[in-house]
């Protein structure tokens, strides 16, 4: 089957045995308009793969920002500079994910909603509070969990420190 021809004709094993040298030797055929031995059915894969980790790493970064908005909320005797940081570091992470993926714009609000578990699962690890302690699902507005300025909760003396 050509399709799953390498470089020399032969048929290539190398995507399950060598993945980068894999990926090397696709790039190479592509440059070189080999197309009659590209392996399509793993590029398509991969492709699509890739789409999937774009949608995942944006989920990820909100359930963890999420967590430290509920910490940082509700334990303000707590807050850190580590805490603000990982705020700051998440918020920045996620808007360069969506700038460079417009298209999951719209997948936001339900990113959010699903990531607020994550983040809930978070925050009860790591304080002494427990589930019930938390609203049941994601109560901040997708503008205040992207601003920059917006830290939940009353501000203290030492949060402005940080900033």
């Amino acid at each position: 089957m050509t399709a799953e021809l390498g470089t020399s004709g032969q048929p290539s094993n190398l995507y399950k045995t060598d993945f980068y040298a894999w990926t090397q030797e696709q790039a190479k055929l592509l440059q070189d308009g080999v197309w009659d031995c590209l392996d399509i059915p793993n590029l398509v894969e991969e492709i699509e793969s890739l789409g999937k980790q774009q949608r995942q790493e944006l989920k990820n970064r909100l359930g963890i920002l999420l967590g430290h908005l509920l910490k940082w909320e509700f334990q303000p005797s707590h807050r850190s500079k580590s805490w603000f940081i990982t705020i700051r570091e998440q918020r920045r992470e996620i808007l360069d994910i969506l700038d460079e993926n417009p298209s999951l714009k719209p997948y936001l609000p339900e990113a959010i909603q699903k990531a607020y578990q994550s983040g809930l699962d978070l925050a009860v690890r790591e304080t002494p509070l427990h589930d019930r302690d938390f609203p049941p699902s994601c109560f901040y507005s997708t503008e205040q969990i992207l601003d920059f300025s917006y830290f939940p909760g009353q501000q203290t003396d030492a949060d402005e420190a940080w900033s």
